[in-house]
């Protein structure tokens, strides 16, 4: 029995002083040595609590579409040139493609679409003599799909940015078929995070067209080719130009064999910031091809049909590894790399609602919710000790240990404190309450039946057991579900009330437990203060 609670009052102290520790950096500021032992992590104010930015984001699924018909079409005509196809005519309208082609190539150009483009569905055919018009088109359910997975690649591509620039407990979350909702709470940057964000990110490698520099400046644009605008910094007075440079239509590698995107200073660059890039085997591969092949030659770097630069090509670049310039700053060079790290926006976003939400509610909210907190809980400790003395004491002592270990593990989650949290820290409080009333009430029962006080303290305990755990498992599924399916706040709710029925447990059947068994062991109690 002693060895039994010397464990457990271990364990206890053990939570309580990790506790204390994590709750410390929320109560006072660390200094000196102090900072350095003490955790950093603390317990953020969500944005209802902190203030911060709302935003509501729509993917732009026109141009989504425009771009997937794009790319099947420019595919589609390299896969028929590839396999000998010989066609009079290919177009693209909305959803669908056309394609002329004689009667005789009908049958390979069928088997090439089955094979290589098992998405696009045989639609209306017209022959005129020998010729036969022919269209494929995307499915309405093959479309909603692509919809459907965009607007998720954007959420996971927005969050990955936010996550990277450093925005604690952001709320990201689908609303609708194609809008996205963002609330930063606490954003210090406003206009930075709203620039990281809606940037689309579409990273891609194009040759110059050196041939045709003069035709260009004269007004012609040749086909397969297009004028661009190139952006540079004066390194003395920061003052960005832009200017127009011609470039092979065709891309020659995009982002999408990226791999990983640093900062990097000093080198070649003047001790400037840039962006060093890696690509994936199969992106170095074309890399190293591409750069032996075009020595001499300029490549342009090209970040949402803007250049950036474009630097010649000197020696074949082998290793997957290149360089972006082009006068960036540090916050720049920083932002770039977040954006090309994350990932590319499937589409660009349209902002329909930017409101900022103001500190001021937050601070009325938090001192209605501690008003409410301390009310409650005052009340609480004095009704257990009126209407059960001595051990109410103790409840309110596991009361006060539940708070403790409720904050301290809030702390080293890194989480998020919202309205919908603090209510989920109170409705803890009173299940804390409430286990410990339905205890008392079995021991109660017990000493009423004759018992002596250990035997009614054990037998009320084990009695008492299954119903508080039944009650707190099915509140803790109650909170996954809500964890699993609810938005930012219903999630905060989620969390602090998980924690709270986990920790509840704990308190409850052992930390209360303990002080019952502790009493009782030291001397012989005839009667319980119950």
């Amino acid at each position: 029995m002693l060895k039994s609670l010397k464990f457990r009052f271990t364990l206890v102290l053990i939570f309580l002083i990790v506790s204390v520790i994590f709750c410390l950096p929320n109560v006072i500021e660390p200094q000196g040595k102090l900072k350095k032992y003490l955790p950093s992590d603390k317990i953020h104010l969500g944005l209802d609590l902190k203030g911060g930015r709302h935003l509501l984001l729509e993917l732009d699924t026109v141009k989504l579409m425009q771009n997937m018909i794009d790319r099947k079409f420019g595919a589609l005509k390299d896969a028929m040139i590839r396999d000998g196809i010989r066609f009079m005519a290919l177009d693209k309208h909305g959803n669908t493609l056309s394609v002329s082609v004689r009667a005789e190539q009908k049958d390979k150009l069928y088997n090439l679409i089955g094979r290589d483009f098992p998405d696009l569905k045989a639609g209306d055919s017209k022959a005129e003599g020998d010729i036969l018009h022919l269209t494929f088109l995307l499915p309405d359910k093959e479309v909603a799909g692509i919809k459907e997975n965009a607007v998720k690649q954007a959420l996971e591509t927005i969050r990955n940015r936010i996550d990277q620039f450093g925005v604690t407990e952001p709320v990201i979350v689908q609303q609708g078929e194609s809008q996205i909702l963002v609330q930063l709470p606490g954003i210090k940057d406003p206009q930075r995070a709203l620039e990281l964000i809606g940037r689309t990110a579409q990273l891609e490698f194009k040759l110059v067209d050196e041939d045709n520099i003069a035709r260009s400046q004269a007004g012609s644009v040749p086909d397969g080719s297009e004028v661009l605008t190139m952006r540079s910094r004066n390194r003395d007075t920061g003052v960005y130009t832009t200017s127009q440079i011609l470039l092979k239509k065709q891309a020659v590698l995009t982002g999408e064999l990226l791999t990983d995107a640093k900062v990097r200073i000093g080198g070649e660059f003047n001790n400037e910031p840039y962006v060093a890039i890696e690509f994936d085997s199969e992106g170095a591969r074309i890399f190293d091809k591409i750069t032996a092949e075009s020595v001499g030659k300029r490549l342009a770097i090209i970040l949402d049909n803007t250049v950036y630069s474009a630097p010649v090509i000197k020696e074949r670049i082998s290793g997957g590894k290149a360089s972006i310039t082009g006068g960036f700053t540090m916050e720049e060079a920083k932002d770039l790399a977040i954006v090309l790290k994350a990932g590319a926006l499937p589409a660009p976003v349209k902002m329909l609602q930017n409101i900022t939400v103001g500190p001021s509610l937050g601070t009325d909210s938090i001192e209605a919710g501690k008003m409410a907190g301390i009310i409650g809980t005052l009340l609480v400790v004095v009704f257990m000790i009126v209407y059960y003395r001595l051990s109410g004491v103790i409840a309110d002592l596991a009361l006060a240990l539940n708070i403790i270990l409720l904050l301290g593990a809030m702390a080293s989650l890194n989480a998020t404190l919202t309205m919908p949290g603090i209510a989920g820290i109170i409705l803890a409080i009173g299940m804390a309450v409430d286990s410990n009333v339905l205890m008392f009430e079995r021991i109660r029962d017990e000493l009423r039946a004759g018992k002596t006080p250990r035997a009614a303290v054990d037998s009320g305990y084990n009695k008492a057991f299954w119903t508080i755990f039944d009650s707190h498992v099915t509140t803790l599924i109650t909170a996954a579900v809500l964890f699993q399916f609810g938005t930012g706040p219903i999630k905060g709710f989620a969390v602090t009330l998980s924690l709270g029925v986990a920790i509840n447990l704990f308190t409850a059947l052992v930390g209360t437990k303990s002080v019952f068994d502790l009493i009782l062991s030291r001397r012989d109690v005839r009667k319980l203060s119950i």
